[in-house]
């Protein structure tokens, strides 16, 4: 609880991933992936509760071992490949009512290098502004100003219009995009909105060292040299 509001924290964490097989549950560092998560949100001083949404039972197990609660399996429709990733989270409101919740917190399990301090920090910083959703991003590797659409004759033009082309990084206004790891949403706002990227979305920087979205293997091997180097695993 934060200002009086109770605030739940949801983990998704679907099964059948077709890039890495199992990769919520993979190991990480002597860890199993969303185990990651888990114990960072534990030590959340502000989250009430925290469950972990899965369509998986294998994932289900393993989120109880390290201390997450399970009060539900996620109904198959809601764990397709084209499933929006908003609605496991409104699934999960709904399935735990009558109990009332104010905000609802996302944790990806594939974003294993986010703290405590930046899930308290989006949402301390989302609630004292009293902002109804809150993303964490962190700063473009490749700044919008230099990317280009290409025709079939591979003619090149800037996707956007500048009266005069920079080429120096330093000169070009700093740009964000999201990193997956916290999403901070009134649950009244999400209900209605069903979308986390809206005019009224509010951003929380991260620094690219912590905002490693896992996809695939070599994600996994650059995340456990992060780890290494943050002095997390040895």
């Amino acid at each position: 609880m934060y200002k009086a509001k109770r605030i739940l924290g949801t983990i998704s964490a679907r099964g059948g991933s077709k890039g890495v097989p199992g990769k919520n549950i993979h190991d990480l560092g002597g860890l199993p992936l969303i185990a990651w998560t888990i114990r960072e949100a534990r030590r959340s001083a502000f989250l009430d509760r925290l469950v972990v949404s899965s369509d998986d039972e294998g994932i289900l197990a393993v989120a109880r071992s390290h201390g997450a609660e399970t009060p539900f399996v996620r109904p198959p429709e809601l764990a397709r490949d084209d499933t929006p990733g908003v609605d496991p989270v409104l699934h999960a409101v709904e399935a735990l009512k009558p109990e009332h919740f104010d905000y609802v917190v996302l944790l990806q399990p594939t974003s294993p290098l986010r703290t405590v301090a930046d899930i308290d920090g989006c949402i301390k910083r989302c609630l004292d502004h009293d902002w109804p959703c809150l993303i964490s991003v962190t700063e473009a590797a490749i700044s919008p100003y230099f990317t280009f659409s290409m025709d079939p004759g591979g003619r090149m033009e800037p996707v956007i219009a500048q009266e005069r082309f920079h080429t120096r990084r330093q000169d070009l206004p700093r740009s964000f995009e999201p990193n997956g790891a916290v999403y901070v949403a009134s649950c009244d706002w999400l209900a209605s909105a069903r979308s986390y990227l809206t005019p009224e979305t509010r951003g929380y920087e991260m620094p690219r060292e912590r905002s490693w979205d896992i996809d695939e293997l070599l994600d996994f091997e650059i995340c456990e040299l992060l780890l290494k180097r943050a002095g997390r695993i040895t």
